[in-house]
């Protein structure tokens, strides 16, 4: 019953979009970058952050988030690569970042107006192909420029959702089109 059911969706969706994961394509050496803490890179089970993926960090407000990224950006800089930060909190403490180990006056940084020009700021970075690692901080304060440019009280329903959506469909073609 189980071969049928892969023959099916083999037939139906494509050789290769389903495969044991000891069939050898499917298993990867997947290159990581540690987290700077060894617990994390533990957890995660792969030893740190993958390369060349789309990671998304998620958690209350002052949870912590940032600093992880900060640390993965000075983990990532010791090994000779090259992060840029997307502040579109307009809120990065430099000083905090370099004493995280950051190396600041090489880490590239951009305070866009809008999620849009963030967005495309990311894209030109990614098609560069010489970043290894863009963090954006936050997702949740990327606003459309109609909000910004509208009016209070504007109705204006579903577009940080539609911007996001854009952003995420964005992020997987490169995340599949350039292993960083």
């Amino acid at each position: 019953a189980l071969a049928a059911a892969l023959a099916q969706i083999e037939k139906q969706f494509g050789k290769g979009s389903i495969m044991r994961m000891g069939d050898g394509e499917a298993a990867e050496d997947i290159q990581v970058v540690s987290t700077g803490s060894l617990g994390l890179d533990i957890a995660l089970g792969v030893g740190g952050l993958p390369r060349g993926r789309v990671v998304e960090i998620y958690g209350p407000e002052s949870s912590g988030k940032t600093t992880l990224t900060l640390q993965v950006i000075a983990e990532l800089q010791k090994l000779g690569g090259t992060a840029a930060f997307i502040d579109a909190e307009h809120a990065l403490d430099v000083q905090y970042a370099s004493k995280l180990g950051v190396n600041v006056p090489e880490l590239l940084i951009s305070q866009p107006d809008t999620g849009e020009q963030a967005l495309e700021i990311t894209d030109a970075l990614v098609r560069s192909g010489s970043i290894d690692m863009i963090v954006i901080d936050s997702v949740a304060a990327l606003v459309p420029k109609a909000e910004i440019e509208g009016e209070m009280g504007d109705s204006l329903p579903g577009l940080q959702a539609r911007l996001n959506v854009a952003g995420a469909a964005q992020a997987d073609r490169h995340d599949q089109a350039h292993e960083l």
